[in-house]
């Protein structure tokens, strides 16, 4: 009989599931078993001190068993001894044929039930999918909470990318070379990308599986991401000097300078309707599940208001105006939101009493983003002009970690060099990429940050979180991904 104790692998669990297949084939296949087995079988007798330093050959030729040589029955035998989710589903990503075992033997609901035998009770208040996220959530807050980071970093466009987004393990860059790219967060790879006609500026952008949504100044831009590529821009200027937008299927909401939010319906192509929200320019905007328009200001002030009749609802203030809401973050699951300002500060309201749960002075300068998990109700990631990448308590707002590079080691580089086909496009879209690991070094809360150098700590203008992952963007042509491991 045997007991496994497995190892973290390559591939990364996709977020809010546990666990999902990795298609490995031939030797990579091969080899990834069986470095798995070999690194993660123990013997059960180790639990009493005789654990063997090899097992005993079979044969007269001496050739030592691999994981291509165990069937079936014995993999499920060593999986379901697995006492660990997060083993169970590193062992399942490993390859099509080990995922099969899993799931067909039910090992990730049959151990599910041995931790919560009160969910198998009719009409308990445990769901299997509840239980695994709250799993991987536990898993992500560890990781940025206490656990080891290092960057990956790559020069991702000609010119400079400001803003950046991060879903489903895609990480979208882009705003100064009037072009979008598309990454993969976990290989750092380039996957697409999307030009702006007519030599327009984007001022805003967001994404999700099935498109990309742009803003400049006066249109809205929507490309394809499957299939044909193909885009689509709204007629004439509609609205003038656009700043931000928002969207949730099949509205955008875009703020303007003058106060007001234009709804655009991107199925029928049109305005549906206009709202005043602010005297002042709106500066950010987020929406809820509910349906509410929550948009930030010049002075300091973040309105509430119905997406469908534009009544409003409330207006959020800051003990510390006049300040500019530079950011918004809206947590659906504990129904806070949160803000970044021009005056250092993070804010958090509930939005059910309209009420500031705190106001934390985090920075001496400007915060530029603050962004969380989509899920997450312990970690808040905050940027700005400091450079100093600091995770806050989402109920406390006080500062957990803080970060900037390590000077004292040089990055290590990993060859990652894009080859283009000329055949296939031009050489613009496939640009050549050397993504290079550095090292990151934790700060004290109240360190001197004048005795750190600005190389160091580049303005950090964007910033996006995913399960164990946060992307900057710091005004300049690189972009890096902060890797935290549990």
């Amino acid at each position: 009989m045997w007991t496994v104790k497995t190892r973290s692998l390559a591939s990364a669990c996709p977020p809010g599931l546990p666990y999902g297949p990795v298609n490995y084939t031939g030797g990579g296949r091969r080899l990834a078993q069986h470095q798995s087995l070999r690194g993660t079988m123990e013997a059960s007798s180790s639990r009493s001190g005789t654990l063997p330093s090899k097992r005993r050959s079979t044969g007269g030729g001496g050739h030592q068993p691999s994981a291509q040589s165990l069937n079936d029955d014995a993999l499920r035998c060593i999986f379901s001894r697995l006492t660990d989710h997060f083993d169970l589903a590193r062992c399942s990503a490993v390859c099509n044929s080990w995922h099969t075992i899993i799931d067909t033997a039910h090992l990730m609901r049959d151990l599910y039930y041995k931790r919560n035998p009160q969910a198998r009770i009719p009409g308990s208040a445990i769901s299997m999918k509840s239980y695994f996220e709250a799993l991987a959530m536990n898993e992500h807050a560890s990781a940025l909470a206490r656990g080891p980071a290092e960057v990956h970093q790559w020069t991702g466009h000609a010119m400079r990318a400001t803003l950046c987004r991060m879903k489903s393990g895609s990480v979208l860059t882009g705003m100064g070379d009037k072009v979008l790219r598309l990454w993969s967060a976990e290989s750092c790879k380039y996957m697409n990308e999307y030009n702006v006609p007519n030599s327009r500026k984007l001022v805003d952008f967001d994404f999700d599986e099935n498109k990309v949504v742009g803003l400049t100044s006066s249109q809205v831009f929507i490309w394809r991401r499957s299939g044909p590529k193909s885009i689509f821009q709204s007629c004439g200027d509609s609205f003038n000097h656009g700043l931000c937008m928002s969207y949730a299927d099949p509205e955008v909401v875009i703020g303007c300078d003058d106060g007001r939010a234009f709804v655009y319906d991107m199925y029928s192509r049109s305005y549906s309707n206009i709202y005043r929200l602010h005297p002042s320019p709106v500066t950010c905007l987020a929406l809820t599940d509910d349906q509410l328009i929550v948009g930030g200001s010049t002075f300091g002030n973040v309105a509430i208001a119905d997406q469908t009749s534009g009544q409003k609802l409330g207006l959020l203030k800051s003990a510390f105006a006049p300040t500019v809401i530079r950011c918004l973050s809206f947590s659906a699951n504990s129904h806070l939101i949160f803000a970044g300002s021009s005056s250092g500060y993070a804010h958090c309201w509930d939005l059910r009493t309209l009420r500031p749960l705190w106001e934390t002075r985090v920075s001496p300068n400007v915060i530029y983003s603050a962004h969380h998990f989509t899920g997450d109700t312990s970690t808040l990631a905050v940027g700005g002009i400091d450079g100093v990448l600091r995770l806050i308590c989402q109920r406390t707002g006080e500062t957990i970690r803080s970060f900037i590079m390590d000077a004292d080691h040089q990055p290590e580089s990993s060859s990652r060099m894009q080859l283009e086909k000329k055949s296939s496009r031009p050489v613009e879209s496939g640009p050549r990429q050397q993504v290079e690991k550095k090292r990151v070094r934790e700060i004290a809360p109240d360190a001197r940050l004048d005795n750190i150098p600005m190389n160091l700590r580049p303005p950090i203008t964007g910033l996006s979180v995913g399960m164990k992952k946060i992307v900057t963007t710091h005004g300049e042509n690189y972009i890096r991904v902060w890797k935290f491991r549990s």
